[in-house]
Order: structure tokens, then sequence, then C-alpha cells
């Protein structure tokens, strides 16, 4: 049984910066329609834009040297450099689409589907702002004393600022990828007071286990952190592996990567620097891994594990990802929030693999989380 990710036809709405150079423009061009979800349903409306702002900050109100200015730029300058490595990759653009946000702030959506190499990857930039409800302020955090209030009385102000990706290759020694990284911060609510941090990470989803590329990945990953903190590629490897467990099958959605969350430990710029420089290892951590099997052939036996593999992926997403929960809760772009969604996925009832193949390896891999550096 297949599950057929729901898609649209992407039609290019306008560029930002350098990526506009790169991005060939669809057969039909719409321009500046307005998608208003239902008010019963209480989603956001959706307009879309003919060009990306050069900012998604409040005018007047977010100033150049901020925090929320500074990392805005750290992602949007990371959107460009990482879809431009990838296209240079698969042969074909990534098609986008700028929106705003009623209650503040909005988003470009980049999309690259049915490539030569990858059948979906999206590389996503928002910058939010407004109220939320009190539950998806808990999503957005695993802070014990936001968690432990009990009171549900009133909304909660916040701004949020992210990028995130995921991508599905169409070859299955081809492992799909993953990275977020946001920086969020609340006021005083219902007696908690306003709080601040940094979140993210890039972790990696193999069917198979090639060791040399698993200590090319993880050693990407250990050099930045190390650059920052000697104690954080420890903590932040096994943050990852805990995060990205599938609980109700007791294995990981992959083989691991970097994850962390509520970080407000050091000064700010201290953190935006070890975000700014993990992003911008994306590219150098992914992409000679993809260049390396980009050609290698393939079984229709090693299609169908990949399938299977990707309804794992499936179901860590839609039953335990925060980012997921935190977007569908305050009324999100759907088709943003959704896009990690693979293609294609299987699912096989009561599915083991025979003892001895290199299924049962990587699934003793996922149950078992090994340290690859």
């Amino acid at each position: 049984m297949a599950l057929q990710a729901h898609s649209r036809s992407l039609q290019q709405r306008g560029s930002s910066r350098a990526f506009s150079q790169s991005c060939q423009p669809p057969k039909r061009v719409l321009l500046g329609k307005c998608r208003v979800s239902t008010a019963e349903r209480g989603i956001q409306a959706e307009n879309y834009v003919k060009h990306a702002p050069v900012t998604l900050l409040r005018p007047g109100v977010d100033t150049e040297d901020s925090v929320r200015a500074r990392f805005e730029k750290v992602i949007r300058d990371a959107q460009d450099s990482i879809c431009a490595a990838i296209s240079e990759i698969d042969g074909k653009p990534f098609h986008q689409d700028a929106w705003t946000r009623a209650d503040g702030g909005g988003g470009i959506t980049r999309v690259l589907a049915d490539g030569n190499v990858w059948e979906k990857a999206g590389v996503n930039v928002s910058v939010v702002y407004g109220t939320m409800p009190p539950e998806a302020y808990r999503a957005a955090t695993s802070n014990a004393t936001v968690n432990k209030n009990k009171s549900d009385a009133g909304r909660v102000p916040f701004f949020a600022a992210g990028i995130s990706s995921v991508m599905h290759p169409r070859n299955p020694h081809c492992p799909t990828m993953h990275f977020n990284y946001r920086y969020f911060e609340t006021e005083e609510w219902n007696g908690i007071p306003g709080q601040w941090w940094f979140g993210g990470g890039t972790d990696i989803t193999p069917i198979y286990i090639d060791e040399e590329d698993m200590k090319h990945f993880h050693g990407t990953y250990k050099a930045v952190c190390d650059r920052h903190d000697p104690a954080y590629y420890e903590r932040f490897r096994k943050w990852c592996d805990e995060y990205f467990t599938i609980k109700h099958r007791g294995e990981t959605r992959g083989l691991g990567g970097i994850f962390f969350d509520d970080l407000n430990d050091k000064e700010p710029e201290k953190l935006i620097a070890f975000a700014k420089d993990a992003v911008n290892h994306v590219a150098e951590a992914y992409c000679p891994i993809i260049k390396k099997h980009i050609n290698d052939p393939f079984t229709a036996e090693e299609k169908e594990w990949q399938q299977l593999r990707r309804g794992r992926y499936v179901e860590f997403n839609l039953v335990y990802d925060r980012g997921t929960t935190f977007g569908l809760k305050t009324g999100g772009r759907t088709e943003s929030i959704l896009m990690s969604m693979p293609k294609t996925a299987q699912w096989a009832y009561d599915y083991e693999p025979a003892a001895g193949t290199r299924e049962a390896a990587f699934l003793e891999a996922a149950r078992n989380p090994r340290v690859w550096v």
C-alpha cells in the first residue's frame, strides 16, 4: 500500500536575491493569489506575493542589529546557497512560493519536485510573529516550566524564525537528509517570564549502512561543534538519537547527526555563530555522499526497502515531530509544514528483514544507535 503525498503544481511566484538567476519559471504563472482558509477552522490566510520581501521582519521594530534581523540574514543566505548546491547536482531548479501571513511575517518555500536525483526536496524559510495558543507554545519547547503550567488562559505573544529542509532522493543508496535551525522568542504569559532560545540540527537517514559515509557526515558536524564548544558534539549527538526515536517501534528514524533545543546558555551572538556554522555545512556534509552514490545500481527489492523506511519517516513526522505539531497548532502553511513527507512510502504487516542481510544490519543500528566518530 503506497502513501501518495498530496502535492500541487508549483508555480514560480517570484524570486529572492541571488536565487532568482537560477530559478526557471514554469509555463503558468499565477501572481498575488490569496488563499484563505475558513475562519471556522482557525487557519491563517496565506497571501501569495509576486516577489519575496527583502525582509519578513517588522518595519521600524526589528532593527538591523537585532538578534531577529541577524538570524533572518543567516537563514535567508543559507536557503540561497543550499538550493544552489542541490540544483547543481540535480540539474533542475527549485520552484518558489513567497507568502505573507495576516498576523505578521511570512515565508519563502522552495521545492524541487520530480528531479533527476531527488524525488522531492524542499528548503523553507519562515519568519512569523503574533500570538499562539498555549498548546502550541508547549509543542514548541521542551522547557519543563512551560510544560508544567496547567493554565490555558490567554494567548502567548511570540516570534519565530527558522529554516527547515527535507530531501528524499530517488536512489535507495542515496540517503534522505533533514535539517532545521530556528530562533524563538515569547513575551511574558500567565506568570511565565518571556523566553528566548535557539534550536535545530542536521540528521541523515540512509537505508543501508556505509561506514565511510557516516564518518564523513558525523565528522563534519563534530568539527562544527568542536569549534564552538568541545562538549557540544557528544551532547547533541545523543540528543539527536533520543529525539528522532520512533517510540512505538523502538528504533531511530535514521542514523543520527546533531540536535539541540531550548539553547540559551550563552550570549545570543555566540549561539547565532554556532547556528550559522552548522547550517552552512549542510552541503559539505551531505552533497559528497549523494555524488558518491548517485549512479549506484539498485534492485526492486532495495527500492521496496526504501519505501518501507520512508513509512517510518512518515510515522515519526506525524506522531512525534514538535515542528510539525507547532506549525499545525499555530495555523501555519500546511503545504510547507507537510513538505517533509516523501512522495511515496509503503507499509508491510509485521515485516522483519532476514538475518544477515544489509537490511537487518541497518535495523540493528536503528535499534541500537552507534557512535560513528
